[in-house]
């Protein structure tokens, strides 16, 4: 079996690191709390906010990566992976720097080095190799990497990815959301990374 995993959103979570980020640099009332989608909705409500948002992003996914958590769920995911043989890699649309980062820190070196940091690659028992971990410039280019792939299932956070016209049908289509928006029929909800689990592993 070939699974493709989304990376941000999907794999890691950025909810509190945002939050506190935004705090920091008072974008927030002091003692604010909220998801990563709370602070993006708050800042953007706000004059010159969607600079802001972007600044906050540059620097969430870049020196700030540290923070993030992984999402629960997704190592126990990765290890049913590793005892059925399946290979397992990481498509992920995202740009090599941030739109409002004056430091112009690599966002893919920074995802690479959280990912090492984490223990999910470059580990001995790593269920992805370093080498099958790919990001792209814009989401239609993520779109012909998974197709390329061949892939048997794709996890990602968006519902716009399994929306291209170019998504491989072939391909079974898991949304990882808490909510139930609408989807396309070939696309199945599922809120947590157990439910996915047993999703792709039933017996």
């Amino acid at each position: 079996m070939r699974i493709g995993i989304d990376f941000d959103n999907t794999i890691i979570c950025y909810d509190k690191v945002f939050a506190a980020a935004a705090r920091q640099r008072d974008l927030v009332p002091e003692g604010w709390e909220g998801l990563k989608t709370d602070v993006r909705d708050y800042l953007r409500s706000r004059t010159g906010g969607e600079l802001a948002w972007q600044g906050l992003q540059g620097f969430v996914y870049g020196k700030g990566i540290g923070g993030a958590e992984i999402y629960p769920g997704v190592r126990e995911f990765l290890a049913a992976c590793r005892q059925a043989g399946a290979k397992v890699y990481i498509v992920s649309h995202k740009t090599r720097y941030g739109h409002q980062d004056p430091d112009h820190t690599d966002l893919r070196e920074a995802a690479r080095g959280w990912l090492r940091e984490v223990g999910l690659i470059d580990a001995a028992d790593a269920a992805v190799a370093a080498g099958d971990v790919y990001f792209e410039d814009t989401m239609a280019a993520k779109v012909e990497r998974l197709a390329s792939l061949e892939l048997d299932v794709f996890i990602d956070d968006l519902v716009e990815v399994f929306d291209q016209p170019h998504f491989p049908k072939a391909t079974r289509s898991i949304l990882f959301t808490r909510s139930q928006a609408l989807h396309p029929e070939h696309c199945k909800p599922i809120a947590t990374w157990a439910g996915i689990r047993n999703e792709v592993f039933a017996a």
